[in-house]
């Protein structure tokens, strides 16, 4: 099974969208101090997750989100859940 998510986080006022097989410990890497960029804030919260039936439907629908570059359409897909 996979999901994709979706993060947020206060300190950068900016939302990331990604697809995972844990998003629970996918989460904790993201809150490591690590290179890049989302490893510096440590204080991503889940908003959003979706389960997908394998990895390539998990691909497509986060490339279809990443696709809209835009932060409203993300907030009613979080909201419509």
């Amino acid at each position: 099974m996979y999901f994709i998510y979706i993060i947020y986080s206060n300190a950068r006022s900016k939302y990331y969208v990604g697809s995972c097989q844990s998003v629970t410990e996918r989460i904790k890497k993201h809150n490591t101090n690590h290179s890049g960029f989302i490893g510096k804030t440590g204080d991503w919260e889940l908003k959003y997750t979706e389960e997908c039936s394998d990895k390539s439907a998990a691909l497509k629908l986060e490339k279809q989100i990443k696709n809209w570059k835009s932060r409203k359409m993300i907030e009613q897909l979080i909201a419509s859940k």
